[in-house]
């Protein structure tokens, strides 16, 4: 079983905000396949599928990003999902906008919601898709997160997540070494 967890704030004030990164990238993979988040479980809105046999979770913690690891850990506990298992999709302030970094493991890098998934898994080593928002001002790093995203960078938003359905079918169809050396280029996508 797989649980792929898009991160984000739940509520209208947070809906288009760069935080939101992994709400919208999720959205656009589940739009892709006419999935609905149509289940409520542990303050997360999540729904099922099956790839090749093996039931997969999408799952869109209720709680704030802060508390994220709280649902995610309830998850794991309830469905006894390997760690191995988990994919996290957030935003990421080090990634330029309109690219995506693939990782397996690594420091949460001061994001919040990761420090929370760390604290409640134990562990460091899970995987990630990082989504660029970078933060090329010397703007509050809390203020631009939660800032809404202009109508430029809509326009590279979309086109990560334009590409949900591929990624995720990758990582879901190939090892994660491949799925990184597929999609951790210095190129846009």
């Amino acid at each position: 079983m797989k649980l792929i967890v898009g991160l984000g704030n739940p509520g209208k004030e947070y809906e288009n905000t760069r935080h939101n990164a992994g709400y919208r990238f999720i959205d656009a993979y589940a739009q892709s396949k006419n999935l609905k988040f149509d289940k409520n479980k542990f303050n997360g809105t999540y729904t099922e599928f099956k790839h090749h046999n093996e039931k997969v979770i999408l799952l869109k913690p209720e709680k704030y990003m802060n508390l994220s690891g709280e649902v995610i850990k309830d998850f794991v506990s309830f469905f006894k999902i390997d760690l191995e298992d988990i994919l996290i999709i957030c935003d990421d302030l080090d990634t330029e906008k309109g690219k995506i970094k693939i990782k397996y493991k690594g420091s949460s890098g001061g994001h919040n919601g990761l420090k929370n998934i760390e604290n409640n898994l134990k562990t460091q080593a899970y995987k990630r898709i990082k989504i660029g928002i970078s933060n090329n001002n010397d703007s509050d790093k809390i203020d631009y997160v939660i800032g809404k995203v202009s109508k430029s960078e809509l326009e590279k938003i979309n086109i990560v997540n334009a590409k949900a359905e591929n990624i995720i079918d990758d990582y879901l169809d190939m090892s994660f070494d491949k799925l990184m050396n597929k999609y951790n280029k210095k190129e846009s996508l």
